[in-house]
């Protein structure tokens, strides 16, 4: 059913990096969830107030904050399928984050609804009539709301889109609230127990739950996250597969939203090469990354002199020493200064996060590694960490 949707409503609809294509995924999206959460409100209502059951009721009010958020969806993938312009030069990718965010507030605040209406009704129990089409209808509404988590679920998956992911655990979170009404709605007629706040209780917990979490994952991506580890080797074997790029450092990647990714790294190239001819490489290798990862990728050149034999046996011990203190730390950017008394090494170090040690503890030990040279030594790092 979801890929029949797919292919009647959306065109070219595999080019998912197009924006007009996101952009009809996200109206897809959005008019499925309108339709559907207006009907199952019509009839919860109808179907609580009939049976006095505050957790119909409750969950038909969900289902219409569902069709709210289907609404905001919709609108959001409007702006952000806007193309860049002079004010937003990167586009407007970001609003489907923004979206997320707002999304997971409506979830927490029906969490809460939920709650406080589920407590009241656990402190003054109005009592269920029990129908036979009261179950019809909640059964009904389990399977439609399974069938739009698994619909989002694919869609957000096939995007990327944490909006889109974010429903798909709102209608995940409806099964269950609407599965523990009906579980009140079979079972109060056999016990003398509030089920009915219980239940609301239980599926307000799970709501508030999902709520945290999406406003979490949308935080996160917001705040900016490291690529995963498939395009980072991607990106890696396509810059060292080229023989005149020595080594790689300080890459770093910024998104923009979904399918909006700009980055920039430095190449090491041998100081004594054509830099005409690196130049083309280099804007070869910008010209491959974008193709293969879909990265808009800056590459600069770093030349590194490696004929003064001088230079190169303080390279390969200071790397020795930065690797004996923690296995994972590597240098780059090293050139060594020369002084009548005295020899200064100037290098950016790379260490891991969490690192044990203070920069100026680093700046010791490394120190102490170089007071046999005949030469005073100078260290003079810039301590860094990586962005991926």
């Amino acid at each position: 059913m979801t890929q029949f949707l797919i292919d009647t409503f959306i065109k070219n609809n595999e080019d998912i990096n197009n924006l007009k294509v996101r952009e009809s995924y996200g109206t897809l999206s959005s008019l499925v969830g309108i339709v559907l959460n207006i009907i199952l409100f019509l009839f919860k209502i109808l179907i609580g107030t009939l049976s006095n059951s505050i957790s119909i009721t409750s969950d038909g009010f969900n289902n219409l904050s569902d069709c709210a958020t289907s609404l905001i969806t919709f609108f959001g993938f409007k702006m952000a399928s806007k193309p860049a312009d002079e004010e937003h030069p990167f586009g407007h990718g970001r609003m489907e984050y923004i979206l997320s965010f707002i999304l997971s507030l409506i979830i927490l605040f029906v969490g809460f609804e939920l709650i406080k209406n589920s407590v009241l009704e656990l402190i003054n129990p109005s009592g269920i009539t029990f129908s036979l089409i009261s179950v019809v209808v909640v059964l009904i509404s389990i399977l439609v709301k399974i069938w739009m988590s698994i619909f989002n679920n694919t869609l957000g998956k096939k995007l990327n889109n944490s909006a889109m992911l974010a429903i798909s655990k709102d209608s995940l979170n409806d099964v269950i609230a609407t599965s523990a009404t009906l579980i009140s709605l079979v079972f109060s007629s056999f016990t003398s127990l509030p089920l009915d706040g219980i239940m609301g209780i239980i599926v307000s917990l799970f709501v508030l739950k999902s709520g945290y979490e999406i406003i979490k994952d949308t935080i996160d991506e917001l705040l900016g996250m490291t690529l995963d580890k498939e395009i980072v080797d991607k990106i890696k074997e396509i810059i060292m597969e080229n023989e005149i790029i020595i080594g790689y450092h300080d890459l770093m990647v910024h998104n923009y939203g979904p399918g909006t990714h700009f980055g920039s790294v430095h190449v090491e190239v041998d100081s004594n090469s054509d830099f005409v001819t690196v130049h083309d490489i280099v804007d070869l290798i910008e010209k491959k990354l974008l193709e293969e990862t879909g990265i808009m990728m800056t590459l600069h050149m770093d030349p590194i002199n490696f004929d003064d034999e001088k230079t190169k046996y303080y390279y390969n011990k200071m790397l020795n020493i930065v690797k004996s203190i923690h296995p994972n730390n590597h240098i780059h950017d090293f050139r060594m200064v020369l002084g009548e008394t005295h020899i200064k090494l100037i290098f950016d170090l790379v260490v891991p996060y969490n690192f044990e040690y203070k920069d100026e503890e680093i700046k010791d030990i490394i120190s102490e590694g170089f007071k046999d040279e005949p030469n005073k030594i100078y260290i003079v790092p810039t301590i860094e960490h990586e962005y991926i």
